[in-house]
């Protein structure tokens, strides 16, 4: 199924309408006001891996904060680390601190340093002063293991796309699907990629927006809204024709793990670290909602930040920050499992079928065959017969 234009549907356009809250008006992380993403998808050669030339199916995606200097004008954040099967980058530092001073990048796991020496290069070229009359600077990357379809030892990722990413990034609508960091990545047996969602609180909460970024490249066992969608369809974890994840035509050696899943949520909301740290650690609820299971190789990362307020690199001696009381972060908690439930599903909705190294096609997942399942388990069009948006209220 695909639309007018040619292109797949997301959650909410074939009546998968997930959770209680509203979405924003992009349904996307860029609901938070002065958030923006950008992409660059890498995709050249075909046919036989050759490890260092290709074929290529990888790219990077970066989310920014705001437009400004993140380096003088850090924001609040934190990372949770559910299963620390991974090699993101400097997040330690960002718990330590509890700030972000760098634009966020995915990527695939080998290219992680490169688009880390990236993100220092544009920092210092923004800043000189870091590591000479300041301190240096940490830059904040997030990767999977896209080697099922891209040459991933040829670390094709370079410093240049990191900058056009970033250079072309903006607010609004975000692609989603087989794009940036996403193009190699594998969902649960079906292509996964990069998938994005809202919600926005009502008033007498906060009237907070909270927005999800997800980079899917998980196993489990696809759930949809309730319904066992993987169950019918043949594709789940530790199923007979394991290993599921791949689905591929041609040739395939062994069975690869299941892969690891990066999580960005951004908020409105005035949170400090320890806060943004339990609003990560919701992401987690919302990908198990989907069927994720965070498997012994799967590196699954979580980043939070606030868009609230800007902390001055050169801060003064004490500062003094209005945050969310603790009583009032339950609705905050239950908007990030509910669009990082929608995140997941819409990256793989959004993906196309990709053809990688080895002639390996991981396809994208049949719309048509979903809704099937969808109407089997009435999981569709709840927002016209449940409550609080339909039926008896």
């Amino acid at each position: 199924m695909t639309d007018a234009n040619g292109s797949r549907p997301r959650a909410r356009d074939i009546g998968i309408d997930i959770g209680i809250f509203g979405p924003g008006r992009w349904n996307a992380i860029t609901d938070v006001s002065g958030v923006m993403v950008g992409h660059v998808t890498l995709v050249e050669g075909e046919g036989r891996l050759v490890p260092g030339c290709g074929p290529v199916r990888t790219g990077v995606t970066v989310i920014l904060p705001h437009d400004g200097n993140l380096f003088e004008g850090k924001v609040p954040a934190a990372a949770y680390v559910l299963n620390g099967f991974g090699k993101s980058i400097g997040l330690h530092q960002v718990n330590e601190l509890g700030n972000l001073e760098t634009p966020i990048a995915l990527t695939n796991t080998l290219s992680a340093p490169t688009v880390a020496d990236a993100v220092i290069e544009r920092s210092i070229k923004h800043s000189p002063a870091i590591g000479i009359g300041t301190g240096t600077v940490n830059p904040v990357v997030g990767e999977v293991n896209d080697g099922i379809l891209n040459d991933i030892q040829g670390r094709h990722v370079r410093k240049e796309h990191v900058f056009e990413a970033i250079a072309n990034a903006g607010a609004g609508a975000v692609q989603e699907g087989s794009v940036g960091a996403g193009t190699g990545s594998v969902c649960m047996g079906w292509k996964g990629g990069i998938g994005t969602s809202s919600r926005v609180l009502p008033p007498r909460r906060g009237g907070y927006t909270v927005g999800v970024l997800a980079q899917t490249n998980f196993g489990g066992v696809l759930t949809v809204n309730g319904a066992p969608v993987g169950r019918e369809l043949g594709r789940y974890s530790n199923s007979a024709d394991f290993p599921y994840e791949i689905h591929a035509t041609g040739d395939i050696e062994g069975a690869y793990p299941d892969g690891s899943v990066m999580v960005i949520v951004a908020t409105d909301a005035p949170l400090d670290q320890r806060q943004l740290e339990r609003l990560a650690k919701r992401a987690g609820l919302g990908l198990a909602r989907t069927g994720f299971y965070s498997s012994n190789g799967s590196g699954d990362f979580f980043i939070a930040f606030s868009t609230s307020g800007r902390i001055a690199h050169d801060s003064p001696m004490t500062a003094k920050a209005e945050v969310v009381s603790n009583d009032a972060m339950s609705p905050l908690f239950l908007a990030v499992v509910e669009a990082a439930e929608e995140a997941v599903i819409n990256s793989m909705l959004k993906a196309t079928t990709v053809v990688g190294r080895d002639g390996r096609t991981v396809d994208a997942i049949d719309i048509d065959r979903l809704l099937e399942v969808m109407r089997k388990y009435n999981a569709l069009n709840w927002s016209r017969t449940l409550p609080p948006w339909g039926g008896d209220k």
